[in-house]
């Protein structure tokens, strides 16, 4: 459908900039990632490295975003990129501030993530019109139970055929 070759690139493109920003300047996104960061990896095995983390995430925000873009994995990649935007709509902690001005600037940025969030994931649910794995699961469940009925069925007439041969050979 051309909705979705013209939505992808769109809800992608956001993700391919500021991937590439992440990745050519980490140190400028270091002293907000640090909030997120610090704490992560003093409870995970990730490297205390704000600067890599920064560069990860920003790799993973290219390479959803391009495949995303292409049409490649749309699923997957959006799944991918709802996992960038976690880190990066934690780092607008508008709760935390008091200045009003302030305060405003990180809320907006905050719902701008959630929004995105929102878009992704009604990418990531998007079949393109194809049966999606529970429909798929559920006709092969349907399809099991209606081989079994039938193999027991079938059971069942070969007993009662076996048992009056074996009826009238004794006879």
């Amino acid at each position: 459908m051309i909705v979705r070759r013209i939505a992808r690139p769109m809800l992608a493109g956001i993700f391919i900039w500021g991937g590439i920003n992440a990745l050519r300047y980490p140190s400028a996104h270091a002293p907000a990632a640090e909030k997120v960061t610090k704490p992560l990896a003093s409870k995970t095995q990730l490297p205390d490295d704000t600067e890599l983390l920064v560069r990860a995430n920003g790799a993973a925000m290219l390479a959803g975003g391009a495949l995303l873009a292409t049409g490649k994995f749309p699923r997957l990649a959006s799944t991918v990129l709802m996992g960038t935007l976690a880190p990066t709509a934690a780092t607008h902690d508008f709760w935390a501030e008091s200045d009003p001005q302030a305060k405003a600037g990180k809320m907006t940025q905050f719902i701008k993530d959630i929004s995105l969030m929102g878009g992704l994931m009604l990418a990531a649910v998007d079949t393109e019109g194809k049966p999606g794995v529970a429909y798929r699961a559920k006709l092969a469940g349907q399809s099991v139970e209606r081989t079994a009925r039938s193999a027991r069925a079938t059971a069942r007439r070969e007993a009662k055929l076996a048992a009056l041969q074996a009826k009238n050979a004794v006879s």
